[in-house]
Parts: structure tokens; C-alpha cells; sequence
């Protein structure tokens, strides 16, 4: 048989066989398909039957539901329409009540109006009869209702007059006894634990020269080293007929210094030219600048203050070339604070904080010649940059009553400084500015009803004031010496305190012929 014959036999053959395993196979699905379809019907109608038993029973069960829900409600309803009937006869209760008792305020209002009738009724008599008896007062006294109440409030003024000076002399006696000793022991303590020298400057400086020919030298051609001195130091130079001395003007302490120690090292140095000026005045500032630095170290270590910034300290160190009235204010301020440290020791308050707060309260006299404004503003401005302690801000705003004291740290600090400042030799004073304030002392104390002359005395400490007898009587003298000191506290500027003395004098003279 050839190989191609066999080979298409056998394609046949399996040809065949997979068409009879097709029809085989689709048979034997479709007995298989109606056998399920059987079984889906039996049960579709199993499901049926059983949906319908489980609705009757849920229909019975909600009937069984509604009729509980129903008989609870009926409850509900019955028990709610009690109550609303117990709270009707409550109501009706109470306003059976209230018509009871309004019933019984109608009645006392009427018997108040009654008795509010017979009140006006005894009023009206009683105003007649007291206007008979004063009719027949006045005309038993000669005197009018007018008349007698004048000579009444005059006789009142009077007895009050004497009640008031009465207890004033009894408040400051009390205040006395129980204070003046124990600030005179405190105020004394800190005098003597605290004394400090005082230096008299002015707004000049002298620099000795070895002879008149220096004067020439120190001018210089058409005037250059002169101009040159004052351009780089800010100064005015004085060159005089005075021998052997030149004079160095201005208000900046500081600047002032710088040209002092320039020209004394030109006029040691003999070569006075505009270079070497420069380079002289170069050395004074470093020279200033060192010195400043350390008065003011010197200064906080002198007061045992610690922790204070670097820029303070230099403007510490600044105020040793800054006077007050001839007080030098770094020696016023380091006194301030050792007085302010005694006193707040004696007093029981912080130290530390006292002798801080006395050390800087003048801080601002520092750049009052470059920066406007008054030191007491100047010094809070300082003080707040640096973060100060805002106590002690307000001791610094304070100690001149720029604001009002509320602290024992104020008080002591103005203490202090009042103390360092009026005490005798503190503090030089022009002739003319006091003479002024003695005028004026007298003046303000002159400007009352009563007072015949005054005398301002020991240096304005004291102010005598002489009264007329016939117009101010003793318990009057108490009450004008204190409105007298009180007008001074308000328009005078003055360092310490002042004595106010009033006197009264009667002198009967006669003769025997």
C-alpha cells in the first residue's frame, strides 16, 4: 500500500470518530439540560410556597404589634389627660390664691393711703406751727431767717476752722512720733556710711603753656593750627592776654577733654603743625575713650552692680566728665546708689535693686549734649533699649516726678538723690539764678490773705513768714503753713526741703506818765 494512501485513511478516520464524539456529546447535554430544568421548577415552587407561609406570619405578627402599640398609647393618653387635670385644679388652686392676696394688697394700699393722708395732714400743721414759732423767733431775736443762718455757718467756720487745725496738729504729732525718728536714723546711717568728694567744674579748661611764644605756635600761620584744633575737636580756643594760659570753651565735657589732653601733648611735644594736630587729637580720643571705659567699670565695681551691658557702662564712664550745678554726675550718681543701698537695707527692700536703680537714674545726663531732650526721658529711653528691669525704669521716670511714685524703690531713689544733691558743698549755684529762687520762695509764700512779710533764709532752706494777728488767729497759722508748703511743693524746683515757719506777733505798748 503507498504511504499517501494510508496517510488520508487515517485523516478520515479521525474525521469520523470526532463528528460521532459531537453528535455523542449533544445528546447526552440535552438529557442533562431537562433533568435541571426539572429541578429549577420544583424549586421556584418550594420558594413559592414557602414566601406566602412566611408573609402570613409576618402580616399576624404586625397585627400583634399594632394592637400592643395601640393598647400602650390608649395608656399614655388616659395617664397624660390625669395629670393635665391635677395641674388645671393646681392652677385654678393658685388663682384662687392670688386673687386672695391681691385682694389683700388693695386693702393695705387703701389703709397706706390713708395713713399717707394724715401724714400730709400733721406735716402741713407741723409746717404752720414751725413758721408761727420762727415768725415768732424773728421777731423776739430782731434778726431774719438770713441773718441768724449767716451768723450760724460763721459760727460753724470758726468751730470748724479750730477742729481742722486740731487734728492736723494731732495727725502730725502721731506722724512724728512714730516716723521722724526712724527716717533720721536711717537718713543719718546713709549720710556717714556714704562720703564722697565733690569736684566744681565749669564749661571751660586751662591748659598751661610754657611761655607766649607757644601762643603764636599753637595759632599758627594766618590762624591754620587754631582752626585745625577747633575743626577736629569741636572746641573753641581762647587765646588771651591772660600769661601762661590758654582756654579751652564748650559745653561738651567730653570733647572739651579730648582737646585738653591734645594740646597739652602738642605743647610737650613742640611740633605743632595740621598733621601732627590730627594725629595728637587721634591719641587724646583713644586716651578718652580708655579712661571712660574705665571710670565706668570703676564705677560698678565701687557700687557692687553687676550684669549690666558694655554700652552702659561706657555712658557710666561718660558721666565722669559731666557736671550738675558743679557736681560731677558719675561721683553724684555712685552716691546716689550707695545712699539708696543703706536706706532700701534699712528698710527691708532689695538692695541690689536699689543701688542699680540709684547708679542709673542720671544715665541720660550722658548724651544730653548730642541727643535732644531731657535726661529723665533720655535715661527711660536708654534704660528700655538695654532691657532694664521695668522697676527700675520707673524709678529712673520717677526720681524728678516726671510720673508719680508708686513703689518704695521710687521714694528711696528720690531720697537719695535729694539727699547726695541739697546737702552743704554738693552743688554750686550762679549768684543770680539764686537770688532768683529766694524771690521767688518769698513771693509764692507772700501771695496769701493775712501775711505781712517774708523772709527767705539759711541759704532758702527756711522761709519766715510774719502774719497779721487781727486777720490770722492760731488755728489759722497751722492750716497757712501747710497750704504755704504745699503751694511751694507745686511751683518751686528746689534740691532738699524747706522750712516753713509762720509767726504771729501781738504787741500792746503803752505808757506810764
Amino acid at each position: 500500500m503507498q504511504p499517501w494512501l494510508a496517510i488520508v485513511i487515517a485523516i478520515g478516520t479521525a474525521v469520523v470518530g470526532a463528528v460521532v464524539g459531537i453528535i455523542v456529546n449533544n445528546s447526552v447535554a440535552k438529557k442533562k439540560v431537562g433533568s435541571a430544568t426539572e429541578q429549577a421548577k420544583h424549586i421556584v415552587e418550594d420558594a413559592i410556597k414557602t414566601a406566602e407561609s412566611a408573609k402570613k406570619e409576618a402580616i399576624i405578627s404586625a397585627k400583634e404589634e399594632i394592637f400592643n402599640l395601640k393598647k400602650e398609647a390608649d395608656f399614655d393618653i388616659k395617664e397624660r389627660r390625669k395629670e393635665v387635670s391635677r395641674l388645671e385644679r393646681r392652677i385654678q388652686q393658685k388663682e384662687e390664691s392670688l386673687d386672695s392676696k391681691l385682694e389683700a394688697i388693695e386693702r393695705k394700699e387703701q389703709a397706706l393711703q390713708d395713713k399717707h393722708t394724715a401724714v400730709d395732714k400733721l406735716r402741713e400743721e407741723q409746717q404752720k406751727a414751725l413758721d408761727g414759732q420762727l415768725a415768732m423767733l424773728e421777731k423776739i431775736a430782731g434778726m431774719t431767717r438770713e441773718d441768724a443762718k449767716a451768723e450760724l455757718l460763721g459760727r460753724l467756720d470758726s468751730e470748724l476752722a479750730h477742729e481742722t487745725a486740731v487734728k492736723i496738729a494731732e495727725y502730725e504729732e502721731k506722724f512724728r512720733d512714730e516716723a521722724d525718728v526712724k527716717a533720721r536714723d536711717i537718713l543719718s546711717l546713709a549720710i556717714q556710711r556714704c562720703a564722697a568728694d565733690h569736684v566744681s567744674e565749669i564749661s571751660i579748661s586751662t591748659v598751661q603753656i610754657p611761655g607766649d611764644e607757644m601762643k603764636g605756635r599753637i595759632i599758627g600761620r594766618e590762624g591754620r593750627n587754631i582752626r585745625t584744633i577747633e575743626q577736629l575737636t569741636g572746641v573753641d580756643l581762647i587765646i588771651d592776654d591772660t600769661p601762661d594760659v590758654i582756654t579751652i570753651s564748650g559745653f561738651d565735657p567730653v570733647r572739651r577733654e579730648i582737646a585738653r589732653i591734645a594740646l597739652e601733648k602738642l605743647v610737650s611735644d613742640g611740633r605743632i603743625h595740621p598733621a601732627r594736630i590730627e594725629e595728637m587729637v587721634e591719641k587724646a580720643k583713644r586716651e578718652v575713650d580708655g579712661a571712660i571705659k574705665q571710670a565706668g567699670e570703676r564705677a560698678v565695681f565701687e557700687t557692687g552692680v553687676h550684669g549690666l551691658h558694655p554700652e552702659i557702662i561706657k555712658l557710666l564712664g561718660r558721666m565722669k566728665f559731666r557736671t550738675s550745678y558743679g557736681q560731677n554726675a558719675l561721683r553724684h550718681s555712685i552716691e546716689v546708689s550707695m545712699l539708696a543701698g543703706v536706706i532700701a537695707d534699712e528698710m527691708g527692700v532689695d538692695v541690689t535693686m536699689a543701688r542699680r536703680a540709684g547708679l542709673l537714674h542720671d544715665i541720660g545726663k550722658s548724651v544730653t549734649a548730642e541727643v535732644e531732650g531731657s535726661h529723665v526721658a533720655l535715661g527711660v529711653e536708654i534704660a528700655q533699649k538695654y532691657r532694664e528691669n521695668k522697676d527700675i525704669i520707673h524709678a529712673i521716670e520717677a526720681h524728678h516726678n516726671d510720673v508719680e511714685s508708686v513703689s518704695a524703690l521710687d521714694f528711696i531713689i528720690q531720697a537719695a538723690d535729694a539727699i547726695s544733691a541739697a546737702r552743704p558743698g554738693a552743688r554750686r549755684e550762679d549768684v543770680e539764678n539764686y537770688i532768683k529762687r529766694l524771690q521767688k520762695l518769698e513771693e509764692v509764700a507772700g501771695d496769701f490773705e493775712g501775711v505781712e512779710k517774708t523772709f527767705a533764709i539759711q541759704a532758702g532752706r527756711e522761709v519766715r513768714i510774719m502774719v497779721k494777728p487781727e486777720v490770722v488767729d492760731d488755728d489759722r497759722m497751722k492750716i497757712l503753713a501747710r497750704e504755704i508748703a504745699k503751694k511751694i511743693e507745686g511751683e518751686l524746683d528746689y534740691p532738699g526741703q524747706i522750712k516753713v515757719s509762720v509767726i504771729r506777733e501781738s504787741r500792746f505798748i503803752d505808757y506810764a506818765k
